[in-house]
């Protein structure tokens, strides 16, 4: 006699802001898919519409309330979490109908949230997962999350008070998530958090037992110290590719690039330096030591020849003066940054730097962003430039009739560029080929397959 199972509550997910709210979303989609929940693609086939939201910026919150007043037309039945939870208030007086509100990263909340609006119906066959959990990136790439929080206070930024102070995890089940991804595919781990080279601070950098079966850990039992140093060593045994990003520029993240010489980690860091003059990055209450930082930048390209840096660069701060910004691009000429991206001062409710002095004009903010990304522009085009010719390994994220789109090891997925091949057609999603670079533009490569 045959079985007829209930039917299960379908969930939809509308997931907004960085790589770290993308990882919440897929916990908390892994967890209610272990509690026998399915997932929808769309509003109309969705019980329940969850909108993990981002509160970072003003424009950012606006972003949240039109996807939540977007998931309630469509829908009508949404609960609310991540960043803008801690505004809660506000969303219940322009979205009185939401079902339920709960903040960043509390999982068991927004869970508890769902299994009250739409119950599941009980059933020992329903609560099946992958080994990896559900994930919302492609198989071969995905984002490793090593802890919450920031211990920094930045004038411009409210992270802390939305996520807290750092909270690391144990290395050893960060290891264990990083064995199970890449044995579900995953050739490319992208390590997060808030400040990746603060990691195991609060654990006093203590060390745990570990034991693991990656391809070259060979499953010997050892200790591993909660540090990012020795984090990086052993994800480097269990992944082909591993990339760090939120690298804030501490004197040990020099112990890290040797690792890269060696191969056992991406020559690639993604540091947020947000200014160069010391005047700026003072009222920013960030270091501001810019000698030492370009002579440390030339000591890394002279042991990892290869490395590519990333930063990101707010313009227009509250008190930036011409003389600053100047100084900000001489010094970009100086440190020949690989990528870069600027963001234009924006006020957020709650920051320390609303309360500053000699805000910079809205047509001057534009007209410094012009500048600044031009001048980055042609330093990247320059450096992809000098890749012509050279044979780079190119992970592959698409491929079609007409060949097949990668990533260098300096691109990350979504944020820097793309690698556009020909005649490769008969190559596979997840595959890490050695391309042949023919042609270069401000922010791409092109190229063949080596035969």
């Amino acid at each position: 006699m045959a079985t007829t199972l209930p039917s299960p509550p379908k969930i939809g997910m509308v997931s907004l802001g960085c790589p770290k709210n993308l990882v919440d979303s897929e916990r908390i989609l892994t967890q209610l898919r272990g509690d026998g929940y399915q997932m929808s693609p769309d509003y109309a086939g969705a019980d329940i519409v969850l909108v993990n939201t981002c509160g970072f910026l003003d424009s950012a919150k606006e972003e949240s309330l039109e996807a939540i007043g977007e998931a309630i037309a469509e829908n009508g039945r949404v609960i609310v979490t991540g960043c803008m939870g801690k505004e809660a208030d506000a969303i219940r007086a322009r979205f009185p109908q939401v079902l339920a509100i709960t903040g960043a990263h509390e999982y068991e909340q927004v869970v508890g949230a769902v299994h009250d609006a739409a119950p599941m119906p009980p059933s020992a066959f329903l609560n099946l997962i992958p080994d990896a959990g559900l994930k919302l990136t492609p198989r071969h790439y995905s984002y490793l999350k090593i802890s919450e929080g920031c211990n920094h206070r930045c004038s411009f930024c409210i992270i802390p008070s939305l996520r807290g102070d750092l909270v690391s995890r144990r290395p050893d089940a960060i290891l264990r998530e990083a064995e199970k991804l890449v044995e579900a595919g995953t050739k490319e781990l992208l390590v997060i958090s808030q400040d990746t080279s603060a990691y195991g601070v609060d654990l006093r950098h203590a060390s745990w037992p570990v034991k693991t079966g990656g391809p070259m850990a060979r499953g010997e039992a050892r200790e591993v110290r909660a540090h990012m140093t020795d984090l990086s060593r052993e994800l480097g045994k269990i992944a082909p590719w591993v990339r760090l990003h939120y690298v804030y520029p501490y004197p040990h993240v020099d112990h890290v690039i040797p690792l890269m010489a060696e191969g056992l980690v991406l020559p690639y860091l993604d540091i947020p330096f947000q200014h160069a003059a010391p005047s700026v990055l003072r009222r920013m209450k960030r270091p501001g030591n810019d000698a030492k930082v370009l002579q440390r930048i030339h000591n890394w390209r002279t042991i990892a020849p290869d490395i590519t840096i990333r930063s990101t660069f707010v313009v227009g701060f509250p008190g930036e003066t011409e003389e600053d910004f100047q100084y900000l691009l001489d010094w970009l000429d100086e440190a020949q940054l690989d990528r870069v991206g600027a963001f234009r001062f924006e006020p957020v409710e709650g920051a320390a730097a609303n309360l500053l002095p000699d805000h910079v004009p809205e047509e001057l903010k534009e007209e410094r962003y012009a500048r600044i990304m031009e001048k980055t522009a042609a330093i990247s085009a320059a450096k992809l430039q000098a890749k012509i010719g050279r044979t780079l390994d190119v992970i592959i994220d698409a491929v079609d009739e007409e060949g097949a789109t990668g990533r260098s090891q300096a691109d990350a997925p979504e944020i820097d560029g793309e690698v556009f091949l020909r005649d490769a057609g008969h190559l596979t999603v997840g595959d890490i080929v050695p391309v042949t670079i023919e042609d270069a533009d401000d922010h791409d490569l092109y190229g063949v397959p080596v035969a």
